[in-house]
């Protein structure tokens, strides 16, 4: 069997999201003192017990993940997890791709929780509320969705912000456009068009403010070669090199996620199981989607470990 891990993205948040690991497990606990000292406030606080919308704030979900993800991963090393020994690759959706990359040695749990924080801020700052807006369609290839995002855009951003599984395609850019898209999806035959209650129209050119702070905060960082290499959403292919890896969170901030051509590029390379590392069970999802019959594990609440162990055994 091979093996790569796999983080969530924003989204999978919800109130109580680790509490369960940090109450059973002192290396957990130590994940969450660790990252709300970093950030000097409580963020476990508002991860336990709410509110949820304090929760969803882009600059707290982000760093919130990662450091369910995080805990999970210490109670598996713990329990003797050697993760080059096991695994062959990592992956992270979106911000997962920092949690994968804290998991394999790349960046330390305190550089990780700063730089998500610096992120999430970025990203929200990035465009007035309001201005900017995101839509799933549901039932259109990724070609047909790029034509529709095209079509809508009349001079204004509109472009495919996740390509996230076999007709499961977001797009991201000015409320206007994107509006205008989720009609023109509907009439291309899409099955639903849904705009997304997101503070902020990610992962699009209007994200390019948060570009420039992202590359100055990582240009003061320490990345190191990751102990398995990483697949990386904008390439959807695998990448170690410190530098490279550098460079590509850069462009993660305005570049599509390719998700679901990563999931297809890590099947291509051998691997035959998912671990969905923290919270939730989205990934977990999609790659049912995007691969047929793909083993997938979750690993994110106590009686997950010793499961999780047996398959890495």
């Amino acid at each position: 069997m091979s093996i790569a891990f796999t983080f969530p993205g924003q989204g999978s948040q919800a109130v109580g999201m680790g509490k369960a690991l940090a109450d059973e497990f002192s290396v957990a606990r130590a994940v969450y003192e660790e990252v709300d000292d970093v950030l000097g406030e409580k963020l476990s606080d508002v991860m336990w017990n709410g509110p949820t919308d304090e929760l969803i704030l882009t600059s707290n979900a982000q760093p919130a993940l990662m450091a369910a993800s995080i805990a999970a991963m210490r109670v598996l090393e713990e329990k003797g997890l050697v993760l080059a020994d096991k695994v062959s690759f990592v992956a992270g959706h979106s911000l997962g791709e920092y949690s994968a990359l804290a998991a394999s040695g790349a960046l330390s749990l305190s550089d990780t929780a700063r730089l998500l924080r610096i992120r999430g801020d970025a990203m929200q700052k990035a465009v007035p509320v309001g201005e900017g807006a995101m839509a799933a369609i549901l039932g259109l290839t990724i070609e047909d969705a790029r034509a529709v995002a095209a079509a809508a855009a009349e001079g204004e951003v509109c472009q495919v912000a996740n390509d996230n599984a076999t007709g499961q395609v977001v797009i991201s850019g000015a409320k206007a456009a994107i509006e205008r898209a989720a009609v023109l999806a509907k009439e291309k035959g899409a099955k639903r068009a849904l705009l997304l209650p997101v503070s902020a129209p990610f992962h699009c050119a209007l994200m390019a403010p948060a570009a420039d702070v992202m590359a100055e905060a990582l240009a003061g960082v320490t990345i190191n070669k990751p102990s398995v290499p990483l697949v990386a959403n904008v390439l959807a292919s695998s990448v170690d090199d410190p530098e490279a890896i550098r460079k590509h969170l850069v462009e993660q901030v305005t570049g599509m996620v390719r998700w679901s051509e990563s999931v297809m590029w890590l099947a291509n390379n051998g691997v035959d199981c998912l671990f969905e590392i923290g919270t939730g069970k989205v990934l977990t999802g999609l790659a049912r989607r995007i691969v047929k019959g793909i083993a997938t594990v979750n690993v994110g609440e106590p009686a997950d470990i010793d499961a999780a162990l047996e398959k890495l055994v």
